[in-house]
């Protein structure tokens, strides 16, 4: 009987040498993305100039690799950019195609990355539409899980001798204290995911729902 051979040229692609995200014990990033030398722009790893790895391949030791180095790639593209959500409607372009060599990713194949991404690690969670009779094209990506950015957010607040103070939401967000901070601007409802965290541990208590909503920590 005979078997599927993988496609070694696929399968052995390494992440050694590019921007792979692996979350340390501590829950930071044990390699942060590269930047080129001018320091300006994402430098994307060696096999994201391999036309195959563009097309879902259909062995499965084949696509099984392929989906963890796309899944790598995203988490490290995101964490770069500090970005939080992804809408499959406006994908960044130049995350999922290459233009060097006249290759992309198909919508309906990035759907299938970010469900396995969903599915597999947690890192991807995808927003409800407003109508559930249609699919959702919008997903939260964590480059750092929730409790992750709870410990993060906690420690700054811990390190700048915040606890007992009240904070607003808003400045949580975008407030002058936060300005170069890796959660500066993030969307209020990620935000309020992670203070939800903080409320469970009983690390600090929310007033309100608006963004002028009071956070007091503990």
């Amino acid at each position: 009987m005979s078997t599927e051979a993988p496609e070694p040229s696929l399968v052995g692609l390494s992440l050694s040498g590019s921007t792979a995200y692996a979350p340390s014990a501590s829950g930071h990033s044990a390699s942060s993305p590269t930047k080129t030398s001018n320091s300006t722009s994402f430098s994307f790893p060696p096999f994201a100039a391999f036309p195959p790895f563009y097309t879902l391949q259909p062995n499965l030791t084949t696509r099984a690799r392929q989906l963890d180095l796309w899944s790598s790639l995203i988490l490290s593209y995101c964490a770069y950019h500090r970005l939080f959500k992804l809408s499959l409607s406006s994908p960044p372009q130049d995350l999922f195609q290459n233009t060097s060599i006249k290759r992309s990713l198909k919508p309906n194949d990035i759907r299938a990355v970010l469900e396995y991404m969903s599915q597999s690690g947690r890192t991807v969670d995808f927003i409800p539409s407003a109508s559930r009779s249609e699919q959702s094209n919008t997903c939260w990506v964590y480059w750092r899980s929730i409790g992750e950015w709870a410990d993060t957010i906690y420690g700054w607040v811990d390190d700048t001798g915040q606890k007992g103070a009240v904070l607003t939401v808003y400045e949580l967000r975008e407030g002058e204290g936060v300005i170069g901070r890796e959660w500066e601007g993030v969307e209020e409802e990620f935000l309020r995911k992670v203070l939800n965290v903080l409320v469970k541990r009983g690390k600090c208590q929310v007033f309100g729902q608006e963004e002028g909503a009071g956070v007091k920590f503990f």
